[in-house]
């Protein structure tokens, strides 16, 4: 067994794509509309689908906006170095809620942002994951 994806409602699939692909080094694995349903289904993700755990991005037409529930928590990602992705994100226009820093009560390298719809993206900076 393993898990497949995760899934995340965004009220704009461009600007989302472009999140996750341009931003975070993500590649779309596959995009399909379905016409009948009013609503686009892209995946991405750092691997092949059918080998590496992917993010579906789920675009409802019919849908602006969405209330992100205060049960989800965030996405965590491994990047090389957090303190870079983070200056680049503000480059792009992204918004950063914690800037890049070691951990309250441990060592491990964090940062904190945004995606265009208010979900929260965890960076771990590679090689400080000791906690």
């Amino acid at each position: 067994m393993r898990i497949l994806h995760s899934m995340l409602r965004v009220a704009d699939l461009e600007i989302a794509l472009g999140f996750y692909t341009r931003l975070l080094g993500m590649s779309l694995q596959r995009r399909k509309d379905y016409p009948e349903g009013r609503f686009t289904l892209a995946f991405v993700g750092y691997g092949d689908e059918q080998e590496s755990t992917v993010l579906e991005l789920t675009h409802n037409w019919d849908r602006d906006a969405y209330t992100v529930g205060d049960g989800y928590g965030h996405i965590a990602i491994e990047v090389a170095d957090a303190a870079v992705t983070c200056a680049q994100a503000k480059e792009m226009g992204y918004q950063v809620t914690r800037e890049a820093g070691v951990m309250k009560h441990g060592r491990t390298v964090i940062a904190f942002l945004e995606d265009p719809d208010g979900y929260k993206i965890e960076l771990i900076q590679k090689g400080t994951q000791l906690d």
